[in-house]
């Protein structure tokens, strides 16, 4: 049973999220001179690269944005929650995202929640 609005009523600008298809359409809205198909080809390069870097093992930061990393897990014991039976997790590689001191302060109103 679907509840909720339609999913591209959900994805509408200044909602909770953005899908690249709407930033792609964001950027060409706000620089009308460049062709949408040369936008949507500089966000896949762009998108591409930190994804290659990332499984080369490498470490991606954006100035005021933040910096992507891979994080290892190490392999436990894990439970099949409808069985209860323990189950072997292997070890995995995992991207992390943290966010950079400017856009920590963006998205709380001005303040760095972690500048002491």
């Amino acid at each position: 049973m679907r509840r909720g609005p339609s999913v591209p009523a959900a994805n509408a600008f200044n909602n909770n999220h953005m899908l690249k298809s709407e930033l792609i359409a964001k950027l060409a809205s706000e620089y009308s001179h460049l062709r949408q198909e040369d936008l949507e080809r500089v966000v896949n390069v762009i998108l591409d690269e930190i994804g290659d870097a990332l499984a080369r093992g490498d470490r991606v930061e954006l100035r005021g944005f933040g910096a992507f990393s891979v994080r290892k897990r190490d392999a436990r014991k894990g439970r099949n929650p409808r069985t209860g039976e323990p189950v072997k997790v292997p070890a995995k590689a995992v991207p992390f995202f943290k966010a950079g001191k400017e856009l920590r302060a963006r998205v709380n109103g001005g303040e760095d929640p972690e500048a002491r």
